[in-house]
């Protein structure tokens, strides 16, 4: 698969579907790998040109420290230029919708369409705090603790007690593409220190805000925020999924989001 030299870094991208369908990016969240779309990939390749990446810092990307989301985003420029895709639409979960929104300000031209779910505004103390626990878990249990620790922040209980068999694959899955704990760890300060209150006015691609509202890793006062303060943005809220909606609810998920995707520019 095609990898791009950035910044000191290798990043890992492919592109799926047909050659002529609209372009779509995806973007992970925190765990930053492509995997996390695999509820939604095959489907998504039927309608669009769908780009995936793995994030600086895990899977089969460099495994090196985080700068900021803002270095993060300008991978994703230079994966979309290898890629002969210089305008998208977009959907990004978590620090992936941080990162959509720093390339959209930084090259406002860049994305055609928006999907942030279950992002954040910034890192407030209840993040901080979530945030250095899972600082220490890593650091001092591991991978797997930290992994583990992880299941519970992304899924709520009732989709836990069903998929037992399942969470295990995932958290080893998990585990394997994470870097060291200094990577880690500057990956979760990068989004704690992303903060882009005071230029969200000035966002332009039409944007879709999503969350669920038993989502305890970004709770839903975050798209609240987010949606109030870009022009002519909405969100949407359903009752239950988790931080991990597109994976706990995938179908409901899917309702959602592709009609606001197949919206020409």
């Amino acid at each position: 698969m095609p990898k791009i030299q950035r910044d000191g870094a290798e990043i890992w991208w492919d592109v799926r579907g047909a050659p002529d369908a609209p372009p779509l990016v995806l973007a992970a969240g925190l765990g930053g790998t492509h995997g996390w779309w695999a509820p939604q990939l095959d489907a998504y390749a039927r309608e669009f040109r769908v780009l995936v990446f793995d994030q600086r810092g895990t899977g089969n990307s460099s495994r090196v420290p985080v700068a900021s989301v803002g270095q993060m985003a300008a991978d994703l420029a230079a994966v979309m230029d290898a890629a002969g895709m210089p305008r998208a639409a977009y959907l990004g979960h978590s620090t992936g919708g941080a990162i959509g929104v720093a390339l959209a300000l930084a090259e406002p031209a860049r994305l055609s369409r928006m999907v942030v779910y279950a992002s954040t505004t910034h890192g407030d103390r209840y993040r901080h705090r979530v945030f250095a626990l899972r600082k220490i878990l890593m650091e001092r249990a591991g991978a797997d603790a930290y992994a583990r620790y992880t299941t519970l922040l992304l899924h709520p209980p009732y989709w836990i007690n069903a998929n037992e068999a399942r969470i295990a694959a995932d958290e080893a899955a998990a585990a394997g593409a994470l870097g060291d704990p200094v990577v880690q760890g500057s990956r979760l300060d990068a989004i704690l220190a992303f903060d882009p209150r005071a230029e969200l006015p000035r966002l332009r691609p039409p944007l879709m805000v999503l969350c669920a509202d038993d989502d305890i890793l970004t709770p839903r006062y975050f798209s609240e925020e987010m949606a109030a303060l870009v022009p002519g943005a909405y969100a949407v809220f359903v009752p239950r999924g988790g931080h991990a909606l597109s994976r706990t609810e995938p179908a409901l998920f899917d309702s959602i989001v592709l009609p606001f995707l197949r919206e020409a520019p």
